[in-house]
Parts: C-alpha cells; sequence; structure tokens
C-alpha cells in the first residue's frame, strides 16, 4: 500500500514553513486557482503537515498570483471527465478538507488576493481569520454551473452574515467587491494588494506570541457552537454526488465552459 502524499509530490499546492508561518498556496494560477481532485489531496496533505510541525504555530492559504485566491472546483476538469479527476483514494475529498480547516488546532489565515469564488468562497469562509487584498472579489457560481454547498458553505455563512445576506449570495449568485465583505463580516482586514503577505505575517506573529493551548480549546470551543453542520454538510456532499450526473448540472457545466447563460428552464 502506497504511503501518504508528501510535499515533495506536489504539483498543484506549494507549501513552505516561515517563521512559525505556514503558507499553503494553490498553484494553479492558469485556472484562478480552482481545485481538481488532486488539489483537494494536495491541501490535505499541506494542513496536516502544518498539524503535526511543532515549528508551526499559524497556517495561511492563499493562491498564486494577483488574480484568484480559488475560483472553487475547475469546470474545465468537470467537463472534461465528468468528475473533478483522480484522487489517492478514489473519493473527492473536499468535505475532508473543510473539517480539517476546522480542526487544525491552530489559526487560519485565508489571504485573499483577487476571486474567492464557489468552492474558493467557501475555504476562506472556514478559515478563522480573511484578510482581503482591496481588489478580492467575492460571491457564490454553485446554482450558475449546477452546484451547490448545502453544508458549511450555506449554514456557517449564515452565522457570519445572516440569512438574508447569505441567501441572497448563494440565491443571486452576485459578486461583492472587499469593502462589501468587510461590511458584511466576511473579512477581518482590507489592505492594498501589496501589503496582503505582509499584513497575514503580522497577524501571525501576534498568533504566535499567544499560548498555543488556549488558542486550540479556544478554536474547538467556537467550533462547538457550528459541530451540528457536520451532520447537514455530509447530506449535501450525498446528494451532489448524484446531482452532478444529472442532465440538469451538465447543463450548468457546458454552458459556463461555452461562456453562455444556461438554460435551466426545462427543470423547473
Amino acid at each position: 500500500m502506497e504511503g501518504p502524499l508528501e510535499v515533495s509530490e506536489f504539483t498543484d499546492v506549494r507549501y513552505e514553513v516561515d517563521d512559525g508561518l505556514a503558507w499553503i498556496v494553490i498553484d494553479r494560477p492558469d485556472r484562478f486557482n480552482s481545485f481538481r481532485a488532486r488539489t483537494i489531496d494536495e491541501l490535505i496533505a499541506a494542513f496536516k503537515a502544518a498539524w503535526v510541525d511543532s515549528e508551526v504555530g499559524v497556517v495561511s492559504l492563499t493562491g498564486a498570483g494577483d488574480r484568484a485566491f480559488c475560483a472553487g472546483g475547475d469546470q474545465k476538469q468537470r467537463a472534461e471527465t465528468g468528475d473533478y479527476g483522480p484522487s489517492e483514494t478514489g473519493l473527492f475529498e473536499v468535505e475532508q478538507l473543510h473539517r480539517l480547516i476546522r480542526d487544525i488546532p491552530k489559526p487560519v489565515i485565508a489571504a485573499v488576493n483577487g476571486y474567492a469564488i464557489g468552492g474558493g468562497h467557501v475555504l476562506h469562509v472556514l478559515c478563522d481569520i480573511t484578510i482581503a487584498s482591496s481588489n478580492a472579489v467575492f460571491g457564490q457560481s454553485g446554482p450558475r454551473v449546477g452546484s451547490f454547498d448545502a453544508g458549511f458553505g450555506t449554514a456557517y455563512l449564515a452565522r457570519l452574515i445572516g440569512e438574508k445576506r447569505a441567501r441572497e449570495v448563494w440565491m443571486f449568485c452576485r459578486q461583492y467587491d472587499a469593502e462589501k465583505a468587510m461590511d458584511w463580516g466576511l473579512v477581518n482586514e482590507v489592505v492594498e494588494p501589496g501589503e496582503l503577505r505582509s499584513a497575514v505575517r503580522s497577524w501571525a506573529d501576534e498568533a504566535l506570541a499567544l499560548s498555543p493551548t488556549s488558542l486550540r480549546v479556544l478554536k474547538q470551543s467556537f467550533n462547538a457552537d457550528s459541530a451540528s453542520i457536520i451532520g447537514l454538510s455530509s447530506m449535501a456532499w450525498a446528494h451532489l454526488d448524484q446531482f452532478v450526473t444529472s442532465p440538469e448540472a451538465a447543463e450548468g457545466v457546458a454552458a459556463f465552459n461555452e461562456k453562455r447563460d444556461p438554460d435551466f428552464s426545462p427543470w423547473r
């Protein structure tokens, strides 16, 4: 049996540790740092590497380049193969990644450098802190491309910004700038694009000066209040597995890749 994925084997993600801060970088800028199954496997391995490394006290998740944090699932991959490509286990492990971001006993800072859309938006929502560049763009795209996240992406989002705003985000697929995200409570700080990395460094240094045991217990305490969403998430992903193979979902993917508006009227 093959062992776990090693950092040295990564193709889609970069992992580096700098003075107590682990940088996990989605490195697919040509696809707006969208993820395929391989990307998810590497993100899981990177977060686990940060978890077990006693030199790491804070983790930052970001995307390569300055155009995108993460644009969610790779719709080109989905159009080519009908799924998100091969993975280590044969499963698309994004639900495990979501839980890992919550469970790792260290602060996780999302450094949003451009588009945080769809599944990428969910990733930043799950992080403990979000620092955004002034050119960041936030929003959902699931209903536009025949997909959804009815777990943490919806229920936890509503806890952060309120029911009315969360329903707007998902039911209308609008996009929001960093100022609006800050106003809504989606973001902790907005900085100029060239200052994003240094801002993360500053936040990390503040956390690294604090008791790691205290931070771990505090994070677990915050998580306990929303732990019931795990059940919703499991149910949602089970239904999504069935939905993505339907003609309705296929229309969303085809329209995205053909750069046209989808026609969902037959399923209304």
